[in-house]
């Protein structure tokens, strides 16, 4: 197992936002955590990478207790993080955003599972078009790829990616989702918050769905698709 949460639970100040959530994902799993705004999911991608400290339960990483460890050391043991914001820096171009990404000792061109400015830029043939471009200047599609294309620089073994397609064109959508797949299909394990219902199906292979801080169910996508009665109660609006 390469990421297993189990029991956490997280507060921001006296709110209790996280209840006891666990959850796990295997080597080169895709896995979609779904629900509606405010259940969540975003703060359990946090806690994860240690932009939250829970206030109890474990996050183990490739069999090392993770729990207290800040940003930086979980991102040295492998893990990527796209937050929702994206928070590229916006008089920076493209090729230094990408850049900024890379950890020291892992940009080796020679190393086929490296990922390099050539590799995410042959994933993402938009941002090599805009490499000298400010990001203040890209699209938000862009500025989504460029936020994915930053994450693989520090050559993740796990990627954690929150609402990637939100408030993108439906072909930006299509292309986004196409280099998610790609990502999972070289080996990144994918911990994907999302939205769109049928965007987190086509992705991922197992599904966890949140209720009020809690996860509410979990299974494989063609369960869920067999539940009307957890989609109507943890998903319809």
């Amino acid at each position: 197992m390469l990421l297993e949460v189990a029991d956490v639970n997280t507060f921001y100040g006296l709110s209790h936002v996280l209840r006891g959530v666990s959850l796990n994902l295997d080597r080169g799993e895709f896995v979609a955590l779904l629900g509606r705004n405010g259940m969540g999911k975003s703060t359990t991608l946090k806690t994860i990478m240690g932009l939250v400290r829970p206030k109890s339960g474990s996050i183990i990483f490739n069999g090392v207790q993770t729990s207290g460890l800040a940003p930086f050391g979980k991102a040295q043991m492998g893990i990527g993080y796209v937050p929702e914001e994206r928070r590229i820096f916006p008089y920076l171009t493209v090729r230094e955003n990408l850049l900024i990404g890379a950890k020291a000792g892992k940009t080796d061109a020679g190393n086929s599972g490296c990922w390099t400015l050539e590799k995410v830029f042959d994933y993402f043939p938009t941002l090599r078009a805009r490499a000298t471009n400010k990001g203040a200047h890209l699209s938000g599609g862009e500025q989504q790829m460029l936020a994915i294309g930053r994450a693989l620089m520090g050559n993740p073994s796990h990627l954690l990616v929150d609402e990637p397609t939100e408030g993108l064109a439906p072909k930006v959508v299509e292309v986004v989702c196409d280099v998610l797949a790609r990502i999972n299909e070289a080996g990144v394990s994918i911990l994907l918050v999302e939205h769109n219902l049928s965007v987190a199906v086509s992705l991922g292979r197992r599904v966890y769905v949140m209720g009020k801080g809690h996860i509410g169910f979990s299974g494989t996508v063609d369960e869920l698709e067999a539940r009307a009665d957890i989609r109507q109660q943890y998903l319809e609006v």
